[in-house]
């Protein structure tokens, strides 16, 4: 159980120890992700920044995630999905809402903070769990395009099924705990709000 993200971050940064010195890329992935990429960052002695990424959510059960795509438009899609009721059209439909989001969200962003260049860094991507592993699926697959020395996936929690997801697509991967018991993120924090858009931009502005 983790206090709440800062506390996560804390422990993810002494398990990612290592590269302090090597002036790591820390990416998060918006919302909740952003305090603890700030966190990391100080205490690896690295640059922060955001990559845009989003769940494409199942009819009916916007909790429940079918896919996810990332800025350019390239969508990962779970095998399960047609299963729950997402057939083309409406996958089609739904990535048009989340790309409207994402070219928001960079609008709103990138005053604040220019989008840094991951080529030939130590890239870690960070989030606060993953549920499916749908978002970092397409976040790491949306870094690796952009040519890092390294690509990492950071994470204090995580379901078995979607690690074993995430494994082939990063050079690494830190997770602190993956308990077969899993299922939500939140169960696993004692304090879990929802981070808003206010917070985001303050921290990307600091």
């Amino acid at each position: 159980m983790f206090k709440d993200r800062e506390d996560a971050a804390r422990q993810l940064a002494t398990r990612l120890a290592v590269y302090r010195g090597q002036h790591p890329l820390i990416l998060a992935i918006p919302r909740g992700a952003v305090p603890m990429a700030k966190v990391l960052a100080e205490r690896l002695q690295g640059d922060m920044d955001v990559v845009l990424v989003r769940k494409l959510r199942a009819p009916y059960q916007p909790e429940v995630a079918i896919g996810a795509v990332d800025e350019s438009g390239w969508s990962y899609i779970a095998p399960y999905a047609a299963s729950i009721g997402a057939d083309q059209d409406y996958i089609a439909a739904e990535k048009h809402t989340q790309l409207e989001t994402i070219r928001s969200r960079r609008v709103q962003y990138a005053p604040l903070r220019a989008p840094v260049d991951p080529e030939g860094r130590t890239v870690i991507v960070v989030d606060d769990g993953l549920a499916t592993g749908a978002t970092m699926i397409s976040a790491l697959h949306s870094l690796r395009r952009r040519l890092p020395a390294k690509l990492v996936c950071a994470v204090p929690v995580s379901s078995p099924e979607a690690l074993a997801r995430i494994r082939t697509l990063a050079d690494e991967v830190v997770c602190l705990h993956a308990p077969e018991d899993f299922q939500a993120v939140g169960q696993f924090y004692r304090h879990f709000p929802q981070v808003e858009d206010d917070e985001v931009m303050a921290l990307l502005r600091g």
